[in-house]
């Protein structure tokens, strides 16, 4: 089960970012939107493979 390790303001960012990737990439026609869609899928599912491997998570804290 993936548990959700990118906070809000790492999404806005990351969502942003892989967008901007992407639609440069298009316009240069070169093969970089391939890394736009790693970020922009991160930021949307919440969830980095890399922040998993690494212990961090700007999630913050969740009450339960």
């Amino acid at each position: 089960m993936m548990l959700a390790n990118v906070g809000t303001a790492d999404r806005i960012i990351r969502i942003i970012i892989g967008l901007a990737i992407i639609a440069w990439s298009i316009s240069a026609e070169n093969l970089w939107w391939i890394l736009g869609a790693v970020v922009l899928a991160t930021g949307v599912f919440k969830f980095c493979g890399l922040y998993k491997v690494l212990g961090i998570s700007t999630q913050g804290s969740t009450s339960k």
